[in-house]
């Protein structure tokens, strides 16, 4: 049997996963939400909108902008103000192809 069969082990690596996914992308500022999108259908954006999510099916308030905070480690307009680059057509053509291919496999 592996370790990742008991729940609350599970639970406690993917929780540590994730928050080094958050360092990591707090850290890669050179890499645009756009392109995130374009490549593996979820962005930063994402992320914060999925613990709000979350944090609403288990009947707590955290609103998308706090989750977004969450996990840019900073406002949204801030990191955009600072990091964010103005998209090309062919960064918002492989995001559209991207997303179509999200409500595929939904």
């Amino acid at each position: 049997m592996t370790i990742l069969a008991d729940d609350a082990v599970r639970e406690r690596l993917e929780a540590a996963a994730f928050r080094r996914l958050m360092l990591h992308l707090r850290q890669r500022t050179d890499v645009q939400n756009i392109d995130l999108m374009g490549r593996s259908g979820f962005c930063r954006n994402c992320l914060g909108d999925w613990l709000h999510e979350e944090a609403e099916e288990m009947g707590l308030a955290v609103s998308k902008d706090e989750g977004r905070t969450h996990v840019y480690g900073m406002s949204q307009a801030e990191w955009k103000a600072l990091y964010q680059q103005p998209a090309t057509q062919e960064q918002m053509d492989r995001m559209a192809e991207s997303l179509a291919q999200n409500e595929r496999v939904r």
